[in-house]
């Protein structure tokens, strides 16, 4: 049965003290935050040997695994502070500066090219553009006829 591996977390001032016990040994360090002290604790486990690896590491803030999950998934989850933002030089300023550099020579663009031929127009029914596209195929005209009798095909019709 696998021994469980102990984590406890104390904050001290901006660091936080983390120890270890499991497999017969304790080892302690210090870390810059929450998130720095869980990673060392990880590391910690992997120190602990190949029996440990596979083994429950619970940790714990204040006695309770609660309070660690939630004060790790805080810091886990709240944002950055954001950078501040920058305020652009007022107008005047800003056009007093440029009138003292030389402005930038633009090269000369090439001449747009003229617009080629539009395409051919949609129509409302796409069978009036195929009729009006094809010329119409001329039909045969009836020429020969086909005469049919009938013949007699029982003996009382022959009669």
């Amino acid at each position: 049965m696998a021994v469980p591996i102990t984590a406890i977390y104390v904050p001290e001032d901006d660091d936080w003290a983390v120890t270890v016990t499991g497999q017969g040994r304790s080892l302690t360090a210090r870390a810059p935050g929450i998130i720095a002290a869980r990673d060392r604790v990880d590391q910690f486990v992997e120190e602990l040997g190949a029996e440990a690896k596979g083994a429950t590491v619970v940790h714990l803030l204040n006695g309770s695994a609660l309070e660690f999950t939630a004060a790790y998934m805080t810091a886990r989850l709240s944002r950055p502070e954001p950078a501040p933002i920058e305020v652009p030089e007022p107008a005047a300023a800003a056009e007093a500066s440029t009138a003292e550099e030389a402005p930038a020579e633009v090269p000369e663009q090439p001449a747009p090219k003229p617009d080629k031929k539009p395409k051919a127009k949609l129509t409302a029914n796409i069978g009036d553009a195929l009729t009006a596209a094809k010329p119409a195929a001329p039909q045969p005209a009836a020429t020969s006829s086909i005469k049919v009798t009938a013949a007699a095909s029982t003996p009382a019709a022959r009669a």
